[in-house]
C-alpha cells in the first residue's frame, strides 16, 4: 500500500494565509521604490558644459584608383582600318568610400596601342607594335597630352570591399584605328595606351552596377 502525505485542512489554511500576506508585502515594497524614483527625478539638477568641450575626428587618406585591361566581356564593336571599336577595362577603388569618375585625360593622338596575339596580352603581335606604329589610338585624343574628355555618364566605383568593386566598363567606340594600319594588325588584341589621368571625386554616392557601358563623344 503506497503512502501519501496529506495536508490537514488547518495546515492548508495557514499556508494560504502565509502566501497571501507575502504577496501584499511585495506589492507595497515595489510601490515605495517607484514613488522614491519619481521624487528623485523631479529634483534633478541641470548641468552645463564647460568652455571648449569637444571631440577629435580625422579625415581619410586618398589612394589612386587603378584601371586595367580585361578580356571579359569581349568588345562588341571590333576595330578595322578607318573605324572605331570598343575598349573593355576594370576600375578598382582601394579607398574606404565610393569614387565617382566624370572624365578621363588621354595621351596624344600619336601614342599608339601595342598588339598581342591573344586576349591574355602576353605575346606581342609581330608587325603590330606601338612603334610600328599599330595606328590604334584613343578616339578623340588630340596632339596635346592630357586632353580631358567628359564621360557620357559618371561612373561611381564602390568602396573597397563592397559590391561592384572592381567595376567592369565597356567604353563604346573609344578606340580608333588609322586607315593606314598595318595588315599585321588583323585579328589582334590591343593594350591601349595608359590614360594620363582622370577627373574624380570621393564621397557618398550610389555605386554603378557592374558591368557598365559608357563613352566619351568629344
Amino acid at each position: 500500500m503506497s503512502s501519501r502525505v496529506v495536508a490537514k485542512p488547518k495546515e492548508l489554511h495557514r499556508r494560504s494565509k502565509f502566501f497571501s500576506r507575502r504577496s501584499i508585502l511585495v506589492s507595497v515594497v515595489i510601490g515605495a521604490l517607484l514613488a522614491g524614483g519619481g521624487a528623485y527625478a523631479a529634483s534633478s539638477w541641470v548641468i552645463g558644459l564647460g568652455t571648449g568641450s569637444s571631440g577629435e575626428g580625422q579625415s581619410a587618406t586618398v589612394s589612386n584608383v587603378s584601371i586595367s585591361a580585361v578580356a571579359t566581356p569581349s568588345p562588341s564593336n571590333l576595330l578595322y582600318p578607318g573605324g572605331t571599336g570598343d575598349v573593355v577595362l576594370t576600375i578598382t577603388n582601394p579607398n574606404p568610400y565610393p569614387v565617382t569618375i566624370t572624365a578621363v585625360q588621354l595621351p596624344t593622338n600619336t601614342t599608339y596601342a601595342t598588339g598581342y596575339t591573344t586576349s591574355a596580352l602576353t605575346t606581342t603581335q609581330t608587325g603590330c607594335l606601338a612603334a610600328t606604329p599599330s595606328g590604334v589610338t584613343w578616339n578623340y585624343s588630340t596632339a596635346t597630352s592630357g586632353s580631358s574628355h567628359t564621360l557620357t555618364t559618371a561612373l561611381t566605383v564602390a568602396a573597397s570591399g563592397q559590391g561592384n568593386n572592381p567595376l567592369t566598363v565597356t567604353l563604346t567606340n573609344d578606340a580608333s584605328m588609322a586607315s593606314a594600319a598595318p595588315a599585321a594588325c588583323e585579328a589582334t588584341y590591343f593594350s591601349m595606351p595608359s590614360l594620363t589621368g582622370i577627373t574624380a571625386t570621393g564621397g557618398a554616392a550610389t555605386a554603378t552596377i557592374s558591368p557598365a557601358t559608357d563613352s566619351w563623344t568629344t
